[in-house]
């Protein structure tokens, strides 16, 4: 029984480059592949704790685990590859003419591809990074070969292709300053008191908890519209995340406070002249 076996995993199954295939040269091809996907996952994180231990940014640690991962793993494959008795040469020179063919037919593929290199090493936008990117606000999850996963407000996942963010205009809110400045229009009748309802716009945002103090809140005064003037409360908020519930909650607290002063908001009105036959 030991010897059919034994017969069998020897037996060639076609000869490439003059060594011969066997089912044993497979299966260990196979477990080269499956031992270096493992070596590449144990190496990767334990670089990652090291980076960890050593306070480094987050986004460089996962750009090193990604790269590491897919360095140990070309490797294995290759090693792989050897054992079977595939000629590099051949490879090489095969992947020479897939890359004329990648030129030609799947040329936004490897511009994916290499953005997505690209995004690893130069890190203009990281893992955890909070961006806006042709319209899709979100977090960065993951960055892999083809695209990057983005978790919008919402909670959906955007898919947008690596060569999109190298290539378009990408707002990342988590670079250079974590703290982010927001508009609030608040449009008020001619003749009203400016000074007054500067105080009150700046006493709303000192007592909202998601404003900073540091810079100080500011009112402008942002021009005139028909029949009514457009101040702004310009606020800065530590997580650009929340820019959406700071304005909420403080155009909520701003009608309270104008309506506990008396102070109405300016409606619209028009004036029609009607012209008999």
């Amino acid at each position: 029984m030991l010897d059919t076996v034994l017969d069998y995993l020897h037996h060639p199954l076609i000869v490439l480059s003059g060594t011969a295939v066997t089912p044993l040269t497979l299966l260990t091809a196979l477990a080269i592949v499956i031992v270096a996907q493992i070596v590449a996952a144990i190496v990767s994180r334990s670089v990652e704790r090291v980076l960890e231990r050593r306070q480094v940014d987050k986004g460089l640690r996962f750009a090193v685990n990604k790269i590491s991962r897919y360095t140990i793993g070309l490797l294995g494959v290759l090693v792989a590859l050897g054992t079977i008795g595939i000629d590099m040469s051949a490879i090489m020179a095969g992947g020479a003419v897939l890359l004329v063919g990648i030129g030609f037919g799947l040329q936004k593929l490897a511009e994916n591809f290499i953005s997505g290199l690209l995004l690893l090493i130069e890190r203009p936008v990281r893992k955890g990074d909070f961006i806006d990117a042709g319209g899709v606000a979100g977090t960065v999850e993951d960055i892999g070969w083809r695209a990057t996963r983005v978790i919008s407000r919402d909670g959906t996942a955007v898919i947008v292709p690596n060569s999109n963010l190298m290539s378009n205009t990408v707002i990342n809110h988590s670079v250079g300053t974590q703290s982010r400045r927001i508009w609030v229009h608040i449009p008020v009748t001619i003749g009203e008191d400016l000074e007054r309802l500067s105080r009150i716009l700046l006493e709303v945002a000192h007592a909202e908890s998601l404003v900073l103090q540091k810079p100080p809140p500011e009112v402008r005064h942002d021009g005139y519209h028909d029949l009514t003037i457009d101040l702004v409360l310009l606020v800065w908020i530590e997580n650009p995340r929340d820019d959406l519930l700071a304005q909420s909650r403080l155009r909520f607290a701003i009608s309270r406070a104008l309506h506990a002063e008396g102070i109405a908001f300016p409606i619209p009105q028009r004036e029609i002249f009607m012209k008999s036959a």
